[in-house]
């Protein structure tokens, strides 16, 4: 390798899907630590002065608005980095790559809703919580697998990665068809105006990283302020940011697009995230009894997590596999699969985010909050001693279906 070769080796930045999934990993380990503290927090004698703080103002929102309103919006920015940079330079670039964890990721959003439908949809007022139980929190998801090291094929982490990413778009697309309030035209025109002026930038060739965030600031006044929630603006944002292709290949240097991406992957992992989780996953557990997790509303979106999730995308890869759609990840046993498709019913970061907009009576958002734990923490467990137990030494051999 010549000189000048190697010194644009060391240049470029480390693989996205690297960093990003040891970044997801170790960020999920945080997050895991964060919910556990709100959980401790939440029903210690610090309890009192916890909520206060969440909810005291500071100018026109509350602290717990600007963490799931502002803070958030870089985490959905990240989403749609993540989004584009897969689409257009990643493992999801050819419809071959995106087969198996497209109808995975859209059964597992599917399945879950129909069970919490089937749950909770009767119940009056409830049935707007149909999204909740269909989102994978993917720093989670990875955090957990990241806990077997490499008891897991590299296979099954990208998996895992590619459903999560498609679940994403399903989500964002979710809050803003189902979850925006009334629609305030002139401010929706000057977002529409903001993202047209960004994506003309990109097709003329600016790349200063600079002008698309500050155009990105004043993409979320507009889109906060035109009744679609704010966090949209992150994703619509991403989309216009340019990328360099760099296929087979480290990520270009100068892509502007990887360079935001590996800017910004720590600060949401070790920041934004647990700072969510932290903010969300407090629940009051005073005068709460074993029954009151059998109420249909925590019912139905721990079901949906636990049971929705597994069934969802354990049977849509099992079926696409038989079919001849797709092929079973490679060097994974079906066991290890379905340890996978358990692991995909974690649903924390996402439907916390979605349960805050779907209720507004804070004990509906509480049973919200006990059932996503309960659905998650389950789903948790059992991932992890299925692939545990389903491990396989190093190049075993794995018969084919």
């Amino acid at each position: 390798m010549s000189i000048a070769r190697r010194a644009l080796t060391r240049l470029r930045p480390p693989s996205a899907l690297r960093a990003f999934l040891h970044g997801e990993a170790a960020g999920g380990i945080v997050l895991i630590l964060a919910a556990v503290a709100a959980m401790i927090v939440a029903n210690s004698a610090w309890a009192p002065a916890y909520f206060a703080l969440l909810h005291r103002h500071v100018g026109p929102l509350s602290i717990l608005h600007w963490i799931d309103d502002a803070a958030m919006a870089l985490f959905f920015l990240l989403v749609g980095l993540e989004i584009k940079r897969e689409l257009v330079d990643g493992h999801l670039s050819s419809w071959s790559d995106r087969t198996l964890p497209t109808i995975a990721a859209v059964c597992g959003m599917a399945v879950p809703a129909l069970v919490y439908l089937g749950i909770a949809g009767g119940t009056p007022g409830l049935a707007r919580g149909w999204a909740i139980p269909a989102a994978t929190d993917i720093a989670f998801a990875i955090g957990v697998m990241a806990l077997l090291g490499p008891r897991v094929p590299a296979s099954l982490k990208l998996l895992l990665a590619s459903i999560a990413i498609v679940d994403d778009m399903g989500a964002v697309l979710v809050i803003a068809l189902a979850y925006s309030t009334a629609i305030d035209i002139a401010a929706l025109a000057a977002a529409a105006a903001i993202v047209a002026v960004m994506l003309m930038l990109n097709r003329r060739g600016v790349t200063r990283l600079s002008l698309y965030l500050a155009l990105s600031v004043l993409l979320w006044l507009a889109v906060w302020w035109s009744g679609l929630h704010a966090t949209i603006a992150g994703v619509l944002a991403a989309a216009t940011i340019p990328i360099r292709r760099s296929p087979g290949a480290p990520d270009d240097a100068g892509s502007p697009l990887h360079r935001l991406e590996h800017g910004l992957q720590p600060w949401v992992a070790f920041a934004v995230v647990p700072l969510f989780g932290f903010a969300n996953a407090g629940v009051s557990l005073e005068g709460m009894e074993a029954a009151t997790l059998l109420q249909p509303l925590p019912l139905g979106v721990a079901a949906g997590l636990f049971v929705g999730k597994q069934a969802g995308v354990f049977g849509a890869i099992r079926l696409a596999a038989r079919l001849g759609w797709a092929q079973r990840p490679r060097g994974a046993s079906w066991r290890q699969v379905y340890g996978t498709a358990l692991l995909c019913g974690i649903g924390f970061t996402m439907s916390l985010f979605i349960g805050a907009l779907a209720f507004d009576d804070p004990l509906l958002v509480e049973e919200v909050k006990l059932g996503v734990l309960a659905g998650s923490i389950c789903s948790a467990v059992a991932g992890f001693l299925v692939l545990r137990v389903g491990s396989r030494p190093p190049g075993s051999r794995v018969a084919t279906p």
